[in-house]
This record gives structure tokens, C-alpha cells and sequence, in this order.
């Protein structure tokens, strides 16, 4: 990954009507990915579309609204996937109503995960939705890099997450919510890197994409009160920095 070129550290290509035409201009703008799915089979099939590509990286994942339908198979083949990823996404609990009365198969199901995740090997991107605190203790006792995506949470377990020494990132629909001024206060610059969770996640009106990070970084630039040349150097460094830590993620650096 070239200095000055982003990170989608949490994007659903195989989810958009065209993928192919996501990876091309990404490429085409420099842009990297990490290309997340919701379970083993969706992980399979997007290697092998999308082959073997220096700027992407697919995510081996096990959703948290999805625990519930997860076999001994489906387990069976994350952990036979396990050795060959070189990231871990989407994982994650979600106790808000879509997943509270999944509590207990989450919890069993991000425990797996945890336990197959190497720290310096297997950085993840982990959904939080109302069970922030949960996910934090979690992550911290498991001593893995991790990206707290589209964080929604309350302010007060931040501090936690920020000791465990986890990051956070922010896409499109976060930089325009009403909570974005509060959260950009809460956390520190040096710990924000960039998402779209497209397709899902839309930029005024319009579904986000992995090349279109200038509204983002803007919104930030000024949140921080810089230049958007300057916010791009920080969330690049907070990039080289987080990658850093993990052997086999580092060709996305060059």
C-alpha cells in the first residue's frame, strides 16, 4: 500500500450488486480493503472471485446476528480457514433487540473465534452493537489487535477499549450522525482508521464506497481541526501503525 493511499478496514464486497467494479476502482485510486464476511462459506467463495490481489485482504467471519444458525460444520470450516486468513471479520456480539435473544449462542460462537485468533497474526474488525463492554473485557483477555467497527455505544467504556489498545473506525453515515462530535472528542486521533461497511452504510443518501473517502477524512480534518492533507498523514500513520502489528498483514503497507 503506497504512503498516501487508504484503508477500507471493513467493507462487504461481496454484498454490492457488482463487485468486481468495487475491487477495480479501489485499485484503480490505491485504495485497500479489507473485504469482511458473515460466515466460512461467504469466505471461500469471495478467495476465490476475487483470486489473489496485493491491496485486498478477505476476512474470515462469523457474524454475531447470524451465531444462532451456525452448525458444527460451519465451526468446523472457520477453523479450518483459520491458518490460511490473514484477518478475522465480521465477529462480534450484538445484544441491542436484532440479537438479544441470541445472548448465549454469540457468546459461545465469539469465544470460539477468540480462542482460534493468534495475537500478531489474526487482527479483527468486531461489531459491538450493545454489548460494547462485553466485547472490550473480551478482546482485552485475548490480547488481539482489534478495530472496534461502527462503534454506537455509550462514551464510557471508550477509555477500555483505548487501554486494551484497540482502534476505531469511521465510515460516512458515523462523521454525519449526531453522536460523531461526541465520539470524535472520546477518541484520540492517533487510534481512528476509515470503513465504509458498504454496502450497507450510506453516504448522504447514497451507498458508500471503499475509492470515496474524501468526505470522511474531510469531516474528520475538521473535527480535529487540520488540514485534510494533514488528517490523511494521521489516519495513514494510524494505518502502518496497526498493520505494524501483525506479521502477515503487512503487504498492504507497500
Amino acid at each position: 500500500m503506497k504512503r498516501s493511499a487508504l484503508l477500507d478496514t471493513h467493507c462487504h464486497v461481496g454484498a454490492y450488486s457488482d463487485p468486481m467494479s468495487v475491487v477495480r476502482d479501489a485499485e484503480r485510486t490505491g485504495t485497500s480493503i479489507v473485504a469482511v464476511t458473515e460466515d466460512p462459506d461467504e469466505y471461500r467463495r469471495l478467495k476465490t472471485r476475487l483470486g489473489s490481489r496485493r491491496e485486498i485482504e478477505v476476512a474470515l467471519g462469523l457474524h454475531p446476528l447470524r451465531a444462532a444458525s451456525f452448525t458444527p460444520n460451519d465451526l468446523a470450516r472457520f477453523f479450518r480457514f483459520v491458518p490460511q486468513c490473514a484477518w478475522i471479520g465480521e465477529v462480534g456480539l450484538d445484544f441491542s433487540r436484532a440479537g438479544a435473544a441470541t445472548k448465549k449462542q454469540q457468546l459461545k460462537v465469539f469465544e470460539v473465534v477468540l480462542t482460534e485468533a493468534q495475537p500478531g497474526r489474526h487482527p479483527l474488525t468486531v461489531h459491538s452493537r450493545g454489548a460494547e463492554k462485553e466485547v472490550i473485557e473480551r478482546l482485552r483477555d485475548a490480547r488481539v489487535s482489534g478495530v472496534m467497527h461502527w462503534y454506537s455505544g455509550p462514551i464510557g467504556p471508550i477509555d477500555d477499549a483505548l487501554a486494551a489498545g484497540l482502534y476505531f473506525s469511521f465510515n460516512a453515515a458515523m462523521v454525519q450522525s449526531n453522536r460523531f462530535a461526541s465520539l470524535v472528542r472520546a477518541i484520540p486521533a492517533d487510534r481512528v482508521l476509515l470503513e465504509t461497511d458498504g454496502p450497507y452504510a450510506k453516504s448522504r443518501g447514497r451507498i458508500a464506497y471503499p475509492h470515496e473517502f474524501n468526505d470522511v477524512v474531510r469531516d474528520l480534518a475538521n473535527a480535529w481541526g487540520t488540514a485534510v492533507e494533514e488528517a490523511t498523514s494521521i489516519i495513514g500513520e494510524n494505518q502502518a501503525r496497526f498493520l505494524s502489528q501483525t506479521d502477515t498483514t503487512r503487504r498492504l503497507l507497500r
